[in-house]
């Protein structure tokens, strides 16, 4: 059985979700905003989607965010870009990136815990940047 590169990336997005009790979802988002993988808790437990956390969406809303975010930080020459949080009344949105072409999204509720969920979030980006980086060895039964 053959082991696809997006398997590998989904695992990794489901296991980041599972270890945290108020993850949403999480996306892996290329820097022209499109979906590379996604895993959304609800949508793969209880049967329906959950609007808030569609893939797609999250997608471009983040690499715009990025974008906007890189280009801040170069013209007010703070370097280069550690994570984006972006926090409402009902939960956050935390973005990480993955490598030069990629980052991650991960989507919370109000009650998530900041450090502990960027913490999680930052070591699913490695693990990920090193997928998506070849450096991961993709083995066939």
């Amino acid at each position: 059985m053959a082991v696809y590169r997006t398997d590998l990336l989904e695992a990794t997005l489901e296991k980041l979700v599972h270890q945290l009790a108020h993850a949403r979802g999480a996306v892996i988002v290329s820097i022209e905003g499109f979906v590379v993988a996604a895993y959304t808790r609800y949508a793969n437990e209880n049967g329906e989607a959950d609007s808030a956390t569609d893939s797609p969406q999250v997608a471009a809303m983040a690499a715009t965010l990025l974008a906007l975010s890189e280009r801040t930080l170069e013209r007010l020459s703070q370097g280069d870009l550690n994570r984006l949080l972006l926090e409402g009344e009902k939960g956050a949105m935390l973005v990480v990136p993955a490598s030069t072409r990629a980052a991650v999204a991960l989507m919370v509720d109000k009650q998530a815990k900041m450090g502990l969920s960027l913490y999680a979030l930052r070591r699913a980006a490695e693990e990920i940047g090193a997928i998506l980086e070849g450096e991961v060895s993709i083995d066939s039964e």
